[in-house]
């Protein structure tokens, strides 16, 4: 299994069984490391869907009590995990990255820090679990990821943009649940 990708990049590639086995490794690296429990980790993103085409990064969803709560020791607990925390902005969110060695160029994993049991944590579990089963809609997503290279388009914010419509209506679902 290779995993990583370069700053900006965009590669998809044919699902790999082993992406579990390697989520289940951070999640206990993590746990070693840090005061949360399992039920505050989760794998998510392309690589937690069975047999769909992904960036071959794992996504590790983390939910915590409070966002503002948290402090310099938890940064440091999970940097001694390997994750470093990244300028990233995104509301309601915390992001951490793994990389392949202290070039830092080669991003292997990426931790999402969100408040637990909130809406980004519903609806992160909520679009992992209803494509895992739904198949059209799984191949739906799949085949508009596959398109994105058709474009001329670039970069993983024009990636994730061209994705976002389609993951606004599974969002949408959870609403009529």
């Amino acid at each position: 299994m290779k995993l990583g990708l370069k700053n900006n990049e965009v590669v998809i590639v044919p699902y790999d069984p082993d992406w579990k086995a390697e989520f289940e490794k951070a999640k206990t690296e993590i746990i070693q490391n840090t005061n949360l429990k399992p039920n505050q980790i989760e794998h998510i993103g392309s690589t937690s869907i069975e047999g769909i085409r992904a960036k071959p990064i794992i996504d590790i969803l983390i939910g915590v009590d409070s966002l503002t709560a948290l402090d310099k020791t938890f940064f440091k607990n999970i940097q001694n995990a390997g994750y470093y925390r990244l300028k990233v902005e995104r509301p309601n969110e915390i992001v951490c990255a793994k990389f392949t060695d202290e070039t830092f160029e080669i991003k292997t994993h990426f931790i999402h820090i969100v408040e637990l049991e909130k809406e980004k944590w519903n609806q992160m579990l909520f679009f992992r679990d209803y494509l895992n089963t739904h198949q059209d809609v799984k191949e739906q997503y799949e085949n508009l990821k596959e398109s994105f290279f058709s474009t001329e388009l670039k970069g993983i914010q024009s990636y994730t943009d061209y994705k976002e419509q389609f993951v606004q209506s599974v969002f949408e679902k959870m609403k009529s649940k």
